[in-house]
């Protein structure tokens, strides 16, 4: 989250609050911090020169988020920019005036923070993540790719980590269908859930699964990575870190990029602008990135054309 304040004097901004929200521990978040502040220097900002950014971490713990957002309308903010849904979330119950930039919202309509992506007409806006059924059933396309003969996979979610999940399940559960792929659900609300949703995969016989985006489940990907290899499940998610942790395969936008580009949301709302007059935008960058090394050890043999197509192959 981060919030901006004029000084009229030199026309300069003094920025209080937090950025961003996020349930990843901070060492954690620091490529997404990065790229933010990246897009701030773009702009003109000079974090501790005529920017000053507190950053708010709930380390994964989504009871902490609504404390934390609170504590930042306190210090008087004039823009929160937060990340996943569960921040936007607890900022949207903190405050109905300061404006709220999100960075990877999932389904803004849906979720109920802009009336639409065109005109959001609240105090919410900024960039959207996965925004319909075509993305999410994209990884299912990919995993059917490499493995011809699937046919049962698992759908691992954090049930606390969204809003609309029976929605989003009966999308991915469609988009499996048309594949001709069994959805296998599976939950999982942090750490010491994970052994149970594995055995339930195992048991349900699943082939393979797919980890819907989540900052918990994140937090702890390295983790996933090591059960998935142990059961021999091959692995996708959304995110490069996840394919650097070691899954199998990630499909997405480009994280780094939305943090980036939401920079432009905080110039934009600073020098006057409403963010409920801001269109919400959508990812322009999408990777694929393949663990090669993952595909050894689980004996796969990845097709060369889907290689090829690859913005990044881990070997």
């Amino acid at each position: 989250m981060a919030a901006g304040r004029a000084c009229a004097a030199t026309g300069r901004a003094d920025l209080s609050g937090g950025v961003p929200l996020d349930l990843v521990p901070g060492a954690r978040a620091l490529p997404f911090i990065k790229a933010f502040e990246e897009g701030l220097r773009s702009l003109g900002y000079r974090v501790g020169e005529n920017v000053t950014i507190e950053y708010r971490f709930a380390n994964a713990e989504i009871e902490r988020l609504p404390a934390l957002a609170a504590d930042l309308v306190r210090l008087g903010v004039d823009i929160i920019v937060t990340g996943t849904n569960p921040n936007i979330v607890a900022a949207m119950k903190a405050t109905t005036t300061i404006p709220i930039v999100m960075t990877i919202g999932v389904d803004p309509i849906g979720a109920g923070f802009v009336a639409s992506l065109a005109r959001p007409g609240g105090n919410v806006t900024g960039l959207a993540n996965d925004t319909g059924s075509e993305i999410l059933g994209k990884r299912f396309e990919l995993l059917k790719e490499t493995l011809p003969n699937l046919s049962r996979v698992g759908f691992l979610f954090n049930p606390d980590g969204a809003l609309n999940r029976s929605r989003q399940t009966s999308s991915m559960a469609e988009s499996a269908r048309v594949l001709g792929l069994t959805l296998v659900p599976v939950e999982a609300r942090g750490l010491d859930a994970l052994e149970q949703a594995f055995e339930t995969m195992v048991r349900e016989r699943a082939q393979a699964f797919v980890m819907q985006g989540d900052g918990v489940l994140f937090n702890y990907r390295g983790q996933i990575a090591e059960m998935a290899l142990r059961n021999r499940l091959p692995a996708a998610s959304l995110q490069r870190e996840l394919a650097e942790a070691g899954f199998l395969l990630t499909y997405g936008a480009d994280i780094r990029d939305l943090y980036r580009r939401s920079a432009v949301f905080v110039d934009k709302i600073f020098k006057g602008a409403k963010p409920a007059d801001l269109p919400v935008e959508q990812p322009t960058k999408y990777e694929l990135v393949i663990n090669l090394k993952t595909a050894k050890v689980l004996g796969i043999t990845v097709p060369p054309t889907l290689l090829t197509r690859a913005d990044e192959v881990i070997e």
